[in-house]
């Protein structure tokens, strides 16, 4: 169902007041006007705002309204002054007036209920969902959801078609996917994203669609909550966890039209748990870059606010954005920290961890989610419930393989070919390093080569090694622990199947 739809379904229900919460007021006014139409030609929209007082969609005189009282009296004589007419009247911004006056609900809730007997209705367009207890009872809150692909394609076209000078060689296909980079952005925010790549050059093409999702890139940092990552990592920059990257290659395809057609239901998501700097983080930038999805990073701490219901607002806001960028990974990192608080925050960080939670169960839009953690003793046991994850996977300390898998990797990334080092000594000089100490070992080493003016030998990245302590014998008890949950079965483990575990792997041993 529509947002047009839902909207005249309550009308139909003589539902008087509807609070339209959206960030887009000139699209809502266009989507009620167009509901009016459809609903009775012959019907009026009149919108009030504190700076232009009352105005009809239709240009008859009506009278002047300066302040919130003034125009909740004027719409209740109209309406009742020819009570078979079935407007729509549109307050803009009235929760800035009901929030601080106590008697301007209390005329909206009086005004609510004498437009029942009326053919005509109240629309409240509002930004935040918020709404007074008084107005609970009487009013019903519909969420504007942002526009989808095929409304910002005829968006595009408009623009196209009605700009002098342009050129396109877009195809069919290039038009849609330009508008599918635009998806997560408002119509005006879409509009001026298309116009910039239009003025630029004033030619369109496919590098427009980069340039779009600059823009969207940068709305969506705005949210405060959400940071968009490009698909930059790929399995390759990823060493070692080679049953965790098997399991992902077998779902590449699942987000597309072929799985569908299969009825394959997309998959939900991935928790990521184990010892810090085992690639908790670069697994999830990488799985965006393997599957060519936006990848969104939810800032957990940025969920909070300081006033009553700003943090579940919130934490709306940046899930329904997920969901019209969708198909797209959504990475929730460290997630243990929504409860860091011990419940010393009147409950607020439950109640967000809750929202999430029964958003991750209930969630029909294609949004992979992939949950990291350090600390799982943290967490509560419904978290990690099939259901919410496909699947739940351990990163453990790199076995020898991984550890000249991962040293080999941070050599390529910084110019150097793996076969001029003896990578073999290097893993076995290296037994209990996790793969964050692996890579400051290479870097530590360049220091050092650098600073002699000479390049890095394999000399030097075994020094490095030899001066750090690695987390496995800093942290013995607290990686002791987290190897424990794995050897009890509670996790696949993300470097082996559970066929072809040898006995180290099933029982591993901490060699410190």
């Amino acid at each position: 169902m529509g947002i047009a739809d839902e909207i005249r379904l309550y009308l139909r229900a003589r539902v008087a007041l509807i609070v339209l919460v959206t960030v887009e007021e000139q699209r809502a006014l266009e989507v009620l006007d167009q509901v009016r139409r459809d609903r009775d030609p012959s019907s009026d929209l009149v919108t009030w705002d504190v700076a232009d007082g009352l105005e009809s969609a239709s240009g008859r005189q009506l009278p002047r309204a300066a302040t919130p009282p003034d125009a909740l009296t004027k719409i209740k004589e109209l309406a009742q002054k020819e009570p078979r007419r079935r407007d729509l009247y549109v307050l803009k911004d009235f929760h800035a007036f009901w929030e601080r006056d106590p008697a301007v609900r209390r005329r909206l809730r009086n005004l609510a209920h004498k437009l029942v007997f009326t053919g005509s209705s109240l629309i409240v367009t509002t930004p935040v969902r918020t709404l007074p207890v008084e107005l609970g009872a009487d009013a019903v809150v519909v969420e504007m959801p942002l526009p989808e692909a095929d409304a910002l394609r005829r968006e595009l076209d408009h623009l196209i078609d009605s700009t002098k000078g342009v050129k396109s060689t877009l195809t069919p296909a290039g038009r849609s996917r330009l508008a599918q980079a635009a998806l997560g952005l408002t119509a005006a925010q879409a509009r001026r994203a298309f116009a910039k790549a239009i003025v630029r050059d004033e030619v369109l093409d496919d590098r427009d669609i980069e340039a779009v999702l600059s823009e969207k890139k940068a709305v969506i940092r705005e949210n405060e909550a959400l940071e968009f990552y490009g698909a930059e990592e790929s399995p390759d920059d990823l060493g070692g966890l080679e049953a965790l990257k098997e399991w992902l290659r077998l779902r590449e395809r699942a987000f597309g039209d072929a799985a569908r057609e299969f009825r394959l239901p997309a998959p939900k998501g991935i928790a990521l748990i184990g010892i810090p700097g085992t690639g908790k983080s670069l697994t999830a930038k990488m799985i965006g870059g393997l599957w060519r999805l936006p990848l969104l990073r939810l800032d957990v701490g940025a969920l909070f606010g300081s006033l009553v219901g700003e943090s579940e607002e919130r934490v709306r806001r940046a899930l329904r954005l997920a969901e019209t960028v969708s198909p797209c990974v959504l990475w929730i990192d460290e997630v243990e920290k929504a409860l860091a608080s011990g419940g010393h925050d009147g409950g607020t960080s439950q109640r967000v961890f809750g929202t999430v939670l029964t958003w991750m169960q209930e969630k029909t839009a294609p949004v992979f989610v992939v949950a990291t953690a350090n600390d799982v003793s943290a967490l509560p046991p419904e978290t990690l419930r099939r259901g919410r994850f496909d699947e739940v996977f351990f990163l453990d300390l790199p076995t020898e393989a991984e550890r000249r898998e991962i040293i080999a990797v941070h050599l390529r990334k910084r110019g150097r070919k793996p076969e001029m080092f003896d990578v073999y000594q290097l893993a076995r000089d290296c037994d209990g390093f996790v793969g964050a100490e692996l890579e400051q070992v290479v870097v530590d080493a360049m220091y050092e080569a650098f600073a002699e003016e000479r390049d890095i030998a394999t000399d030097d990245i075994a020094r490095a090694a030899a001066r750090t302590v690695p987390l496995s014998r800093s942290q013995r008890e607290v990686i002791e622990d987290l190897r424990t949950w794995l050897r009890e079965g509670r996790a696949q483990s993300a470097s082996f199947s559970g066929s072809d575990r040898g006995p180290e792997q099933q029982a591993p041993v901490l060699e410190v």
